[in-house]
């Protein structure tokens, strides 16, 4: 898949009629003429009364200026001031779990110890309760939290047996919308990124991905190195699902075509949001999209070679799909439920995530083809 070449943003001219000088250009004010002489002596400079000025020359009583808005310079007369720096945006919840993570992962936070409570995380973070609480609760849902009681903030949880964690037990099956999103977060805190996916479509992927790069944009994740490879069904094979449930040869033909306009759709929208990286923060990225001849009946994410993620489509009759939409035989991704095996949770996990790796890479390296798109 062709990439698109950066465009690179010209450089701003200097606006005409403006010169490199500031108001030390203005001409020099002319000399003040000698007084004419007088018989009588002056008086000392220092004895003179200073005269009123006249009535017209006095300025009335200036009104207080308004306030600058946040972040205007302070005063439009003196450009040679420096402007104000931008004020920083917020982290988002996903962004301060990521931080969490990487304090787990470096050992700053050790098993068994207590999360600092939300009105001290509140104030580190400069965020409200509320996004310290949904950062709070995807880590509950990884299973790297204790559960905790009202009051009282959660403790880092221990891994045990076959995944079990202190406290939050065996982590839980949660659907693909809320589970993939916090966990390439925590894979894009690693140096070197390497995701590999088989799925139907790239509907899951999109805001997941978009989640971790989020965390980029922002400062909290830093990966070096970028790596994604998926896999998805081939154009020009009969897919067991999507299909008109009828079985007409129009209507299942307008079934296919709606598949591959938005498979190809979503594959746009994630090479151009991954392959961003590369111009806004100099990542190196690798993005390649191949095609398998079979409609995968199950989905599998393979995170930096030590986690995977599996879940089962669940297929089902949908008949309430628009009056442009034929009555299909399909399947809701996001909502498939997505079992986590990691491998520092024991062996069971750790064979399962090796064996998962070796299958992807087996298709990939066999009968997979380059996908190519429309357009």
């Amino acid at each position: 898949m062709s990439e698109e070449n950066p465009v690179e943003s010209p450089g701003l001219a200097p606006s005409p009629g403006r010169t490199a000088e500031g108001p030390s250009a203005a001409p020099a004010p002319a000399p003040i003429p000698a007084p004419a002489p007088s018989a009588a002596p002056a008086p000392a400079p220092s004895a003179a009364p200073v005269p009123a000025p006249p009535p017209s020359a006095a300025p009335a009583t200036m009104p207080s200026a308004a306030p600058a808005p946040f972040g205007a310079p302070s005063s439009p007369s003196s450009p040679s001031s420096p402007s104000s720096p931008p004020h920083p945006l917020p982290p988002t919840p996903a962004a301060i779990a990521a931080a969490l993570r990487d304090r787990i992962a470096r050992g700053v936070l050790k098993a068994g110890d207590r999360i600092p409570t939300q009105a001290e995380l509140s104030q580190e973070f400069g965020v409200e309760r509320g996004r310290v609480r949904q950062a709070l609760q995807a880590l509950r849902a990884e299973g790297l939290l204790s559960h905790s009681t009202k009051g009282v903030p959660p403790r880092v949880a221990q891994p045990g047996h076959d995944g079990e964690r202190a406290g939050g037990g065996t982590p839980e099956p949660r659907p693909t919308l809320v589970a993939l999103g916090p966990r390439l977060v925590r894979a894009f805190a690693a140096p070197e990124v390497r995701i590999d996916a088989l799925c139907l479509t790239a509907e899951s992927l999109i805001p997941a991905v978009s989640e971790a790069v989020i965390g980029v944009h922002s400062g909290s994740l830093r990966p070096e190195s970028v790596d994604v490879r998926i896999l998805l069904p081939s154009r020009s094979i009969d897919l067991a699902f999507p299909v008109a449930a009828s079985g007409e040869p129009v209507e299942a033909a307008a079934v296919h075509r709606r598949w591959l306009e938005m498979r190809d759709s979503q594959v746009r929208v994630l090479s151009r949001t991954l392959t961003g990286l590369r111009q806004s923060h100099g990542t190196k990225v690798s993005v390649a999209f191949r095609t398998v001849p079979f409609t995968p009946p199950v989905k599998l994410y393979v995170l930096n070679g030590s986690e995977a993620l599996f879940a089962y489509y669940l297929v089902r009759r949908t008949d309430e799909n628009g009056e442009d939409v034929p009555e299909m035989i399909d399947t809701w991704g996001p909502r498939a439920q997505l079992f986590p095996y990691d491998v520092t949770h024991g062996p069971r996990d750790e064979v399962f995530v090796a064996q998962s790796a070796r299958w992807f890479e087996g298709l990939w390296q066999t009968i997979s083809e380059e996908l190519k798109l429309d357009g």
